[in-house]
This record gives structure tokens, C-alpha cells and sequence, in this order.
């Protein structure tokens, strides 16, 4: 079992940045990829940002390319995701996942889900 902690959500004005945090403890895999996905009132989960194990290849949606960058630190077990430029239509639940065969955009690939942070962005 891999359980996933995320961090790092609240409350920013429009503008701001936030980074997100996931930290994964128990197994862990030396393949497949970790993704950020987000949710917002009355709209389905929506795939956000992916990075393979080794850090070498992302994956971003079009509505975050340029301003949202992910990121790893294998040591540390954790995955970042740092937002700029946040706009009110980045306000959701940001959940993180990982998947054990799998790197990409396609939530139902994704293994094991952390429960979310909120992030909400005022203007």
C-alpha cells in the first residue's frame, strides 16, 4: 500500500503562488509516474500535471502549461507542484496519485489517491 499526504493548499490571491507538496510513505515503485489532478465544485477531476519515477519527462494540461511546474525529490519520497500566476479558476481540490505502470493524464490508470488539499484564489 502507498499512502499520500498532500500539503501546502489555502487561501491566495489572484496572482499568487502556492506550491503543493505530496509525500508518499509505505511502497513505493521504481516505475510509472506520480500525477496532480484537481477538482472543482459540480466539475468532474481533472488531470492537472505528471512526472515520471525518474523525473526526466512531464506532462501538463493546457490550461496550466507556463505556469505550473512539477517536480520530485526520489529521497524524499515527495512531489511538488508550484503554481504561479493563479487565477480564480484554479480553485479546486488538488489530489495527488500514483501509478504503478503508468505516466500520463488518464485518471483511471492512477493506483493510489491522497485525500486533497484545498486551493482557493480570490480576485
Amino acid at each position: 500500500q502507498v499512502q499520500l499526504v498532500e500539503s501546502g493548499g489555502g487561501l491566495v490571491q489572484a496572482g499568487g503562488s502556492l506550491r503543493l507538496s505530496c509525500a508518499a510513505s509505505g511502497r513505493t515503485f521504481s516505475s510509472g509516474g506520480t500525477g496532480w489532478f484537481r477538482q472543482a465544485p459540480g466539475k468532474e477531476r481533472e488531470f492537472v500535471a505528471a512526472i515520471i519515477w525518474s523525473g526526466r519527462s512531464t506532462s501538463y494540461a493546457d490550461s496550466v502549461k507556463g505556469r505550473f511546474t512539477i517536480s520530485r525529490d526520489n529521497a524524499k519520497n515527495t512531489v511538488y507542484l508550484q503554481m504561479n500566476s493563479l487565477n480564480s479558476e484554479d480553485t479546486a481540490i488538488y489530489y495527488c496519485a500514483v501509478a504503478k505502470g503508468y505516466y500520463g493524464s488518464d485518471r483511471g490508470w492512477y493506483d493510489y489517491w491522497g485525500q486533497g488539499t484545498q486551493v482557493t484564489v480570490s480576485s
